[in-house]
């Protein structure tokens, strides 16, 4: 039996999931490996999915921290 293959997929909040690679992606997440198992998917995520807020909120924080203090 051949094991199964997984992409690792993005959406625009830079998070992450795995998704089989026989069925379509949804819409909002793009594929950004090659088909892999699901446990090199995982290794891949932990890897490079450092930070799991999603971009907005880090965006926001970024800009308040960047405001000056108006005390």
């Amino acid at each position: 039996m051949t094991e199964l293959t997984y992409f690792v997929v993005r959406n625009a909040e830079e998070q992450y999931s795995i998704w089989p690679s026989y069925r379509e992606v949804p819409a909002g997440w793009d594929i950004i490996t090659e088909p892999m198992t699901k446990s090199d998917c995982l290794t891949y995520i932990e890897q490079y999915w450092t930070d799991i807020r999603p971009k907005s909120l880090r965006d926001k924080l970024a800009a308040m921290e960047n405001q000056p203090n108006h005390g």
